[in-house]
């Protein structure tokens, strides 16, 4: 793809009128929404704050790249935008920001959209383009200038394809003798990866390529971006590499690495301090990994994890692997439910949808297990996990006859057992001889892994959680309207009082639990209406209070009728975020009611996911849809009338 597709005269800012990150942002953005490249401010502008909140994108030397891949953006583009005056954009060297790349990407970007941008990333490390675009004024100058850059670009990295190839050949023959020659030049192999894929990934490999020929090293990269991996390291590739360098901000296959000295740092020095991580690979002062006895690339990040939020991201693995399965066999079970008045329970129709529905959800809690097991302890964790989350799936998996199985909360605590055995494992065999090393994972692991795994559910799990999950199923099938006004509201409040975070899911999750467990989608219909309520409220606010508001805030207040209905809760956090006191407690207070009024009302939900339009799937579809309403209006009507009036300098809208 021409970069002149990508770099529109159209999306180019020339003279920058914000003085603040927050106001470049918000101008590039609506810069994006005026020429038609997004068609929803609020989502894209989500995602771009998104990912500034995991590490700056003012990457140093006067730059940035904020950038997002969302369903909002119509085409790829790059927006070029210029500060006179530079800007405090938190850049990670602490100096003023002078260029803005605002990168929109297609959710479903094809390959030539990402190599496009990736090739268009690597660019900007070059010093003469990046003082050249200080100096441009006109986009026809700042085209020109790419566009040159680009084709010396293309001319070099033909060049050095061809000497890559040289260089393999070279290996090859190499590897034949029985010494290297003394003056062989020094070689190192690095993985490079961001979050988003885009933009970081391809320009920490491009300045690690730079400064290796510069200091006479060579290198090969991988790079773990948009369109996956590309330049895969070879086994030949890493056991010849002096040293490994991990420039990453998630998770990177690791075990091929062991035995190497490996610098393990974020995307960013692979930006900035490329010298020093190429020094240290190079010299071998990095310290030497080791797959084996629960090590992990996380092990050696610059910032360590608190005990919770490693607990919360291992649950999410597995929780964000059983979704699909959630969603697709919900839907299509509550399908099923839908034909059964015409077509009758016998039909194949009827039979062919619920069945293939149960299968998937009889895959819920193994999938769970197994993903949190392998988030804690690696590929080694898969089969325990798997193994112990089946086992708490069946009544008959335990040493104590039980008529129920040791369910979701079983489930969980499978996941974790088996990961936390493996790394005793691994920990254990540690000693072992060098010459056992290939057992380990096809024979140790596995066996003493599910042995293990297997014994503590068998004999101590299952028997014990059988007795809880039997309690919470009768509690639930037999509780009183008044209990269940009380849970629906708990669990719908839960919905909204983080709008996507901890409480969120764990309020979802116990939902998908007490599914699985009852085929009773009553709490389903608590968790869907609270969840609702927040996008709701905001957008109900913005439309009657739309003076307290500004013309931004009022517009994206439209498009959050569109998340609500949806059951997109996001769409509320970033009036959260701007206002956490007035748009929490008027959501939570709406939730909590209209959670309440499903219980109240006995409105069942058989369905995991869709918001209102699984109406139609409710036994009671009206009193589903009043519960939405009510609890949204009460909670827009708090919000509208305790939002603090706007400052006479702050745009309202009209």
């Amino acid at each position: 793809m021409d970069l002149k597709e990508l770099l529109l005269k159209d999306a180019m800012i020339m003279d920058l009128k914000a003085t603040t990150k927050a106001e470049a942002i918000d101008e590039m953005v609506s810069k994006y929404f005026d020429i038609g490249v997004i068609d929803d401010k609020e989502l894209y502008k989500a995602d771009i704050l998104k990912r500034e909140a995991q590490t700056s994108t003012g990457i140093g030397d006067g730059i940035a790249m904020p950038h997002a891949r969302d369903k909002a953006v119509k085409r790829a583009t790059v927006l070029f935008a210029k500060s006179k005056d530079g800007i405090d954009y938190d850049s990670l060297d602490g100096q003023p920001t002078y260029l803005f790349f605002m990168i929109a990407a297609p959710d479903g970007a094809d390959n030539l959209h990402l190599q496009a941008l990736a090739a268009l990333s690597s660019l900007l490390i070059n010093p003469d383009l990046v003082a050249n675009l200080k100096k441009a004024t006109t986009a026809d100058e700042v085209q020109k200038l790419f566009n040159d850059a680009m084709a010396a670009k293309e001319a070099k990295d033909k060049a050095d394809e061809e000497k890559e190839k040289a260089q393999a050949k070279a290996a090859e023959e190499e590897a034949k003798k029985t010494a290297a020659s003394a003056d062989k030049k020094p070689f190192v192999v690095a993985v490079t990866a961001c979050p988003t894929g885009i933009a970081h990934t391809y320009m920490a490999e491009a300045a690690l390529k730079e400064h290796a020929e510069k200091l006479g090293v060579d290198i090969k990269v991988e790079t773990n971006g948009s369109e996956g991996v590309k330049h895969k390291l070879t086994a030949a590739d890493i056991a010849r590499a002096d040293g490994v360098i991990i420039a990453a901000d998630k998770k990177v296959d690791m075990p091929r690495f062991d035995g190497k000295h490996l610098v393990n740092r974020p995307v960013t020095d692979g930006i900035n301090k490329s010298d020093e991580l190429i020094n240290l690979a190079v010299d071998q002062k990095a310290p030497i990994f080791h797959a084996e006895g629960g090590a992990t690339q996380e092990e050696e990040s610059t910032e360590k994890k608190s005990l919770w939020s490693k607990i919360y991201a291992d649950l999410m693995n597995g929780i964000s692997n059983m979704l699909p399965f959630v969603v697709g066999g919900g839907i299509l079970m509550a399908l099923s439910f839908l034909l059964e008045p015409g077509v009758g329970s016998h039909s194949q129709w009827f039979l062919f949808f619920n069945n293939v529905g149960n299968y998937a959800f009889s895959f819920l809690i193994p999938v769970l297990a197994a993903y949190i097991a392998e988030s804690i302890g690696d590929r080694p964790a898969l089969l325990p996990g798997f193994v112990g989350g089946y086992m708490a799936s069946q009544a008959s998996a335990s040493v104590v006859s039980s008529k129920s199985p040791a369910g979701f909360i079983g489930g969980l605590l499978a996941g974790f057992i088996a990961g936390w055995v493996v790394i005793g494992l691994k920990k254990l065999l540690k000693g072992l001889p060098k010459t056992l090393d290939g057992l380990k994972p096809i024979l140790l692991y596995p066996v003493l892994g599910l042995l293990a795994t297997g014994a503590i559910m068998y004999f101590a799990v299952d028997p014990i959680f059988a007795v809880v999950n039997h309690a919470i199923t009768a509690f639930l099938e037999n509780m009183g309207t008044g209990n269940a006004v009380i849970l629906g509201g708990l669990l719908g409040g839960m919905m909204a009082v983080d709008m996507g975070g901890p409480f969120n899911k764990a309020a979802y999750t116990f939902a998908i639990g007490t599914f699985t467990a009852t085929q009773n989608g009553a709490l389903m219909a608590a968790v869907m209406v609270g969840g609702m309520i927040p996008p709701l409220a905001i957008a109900i606010a913005t439309t009657f209070w739309g003076k307290k508001f500004t013309e931004q805030e009022r517009q994206a207040g439209l498009s959050n009728y569109v998340l609500g209905i949806s059951f997109i809760t996001e769409g509320a956090i970033p009036f959260a975020a701007g206002d956490p006191l007035h748009v929490i407690v008027s959501s939570v207070i709406g939730a909590v009611i209209g959670g309440g009024l499903t219980q109240l009302w006995h409105v069942n939900v058989p369905a995991p996911h869709g918001g209102i339009f699984v109406t139609l799937l409710a036994n009671h579809p009206l009193l589903y849809v009043l519960a939405v309403v009510i609890g949204a209006v009460i909670a827009g009507v708090i919000y509208g009338v305790w939002k603090p009036a706007l400052k006479q300098d702050a745009p309202a809208s009209k």
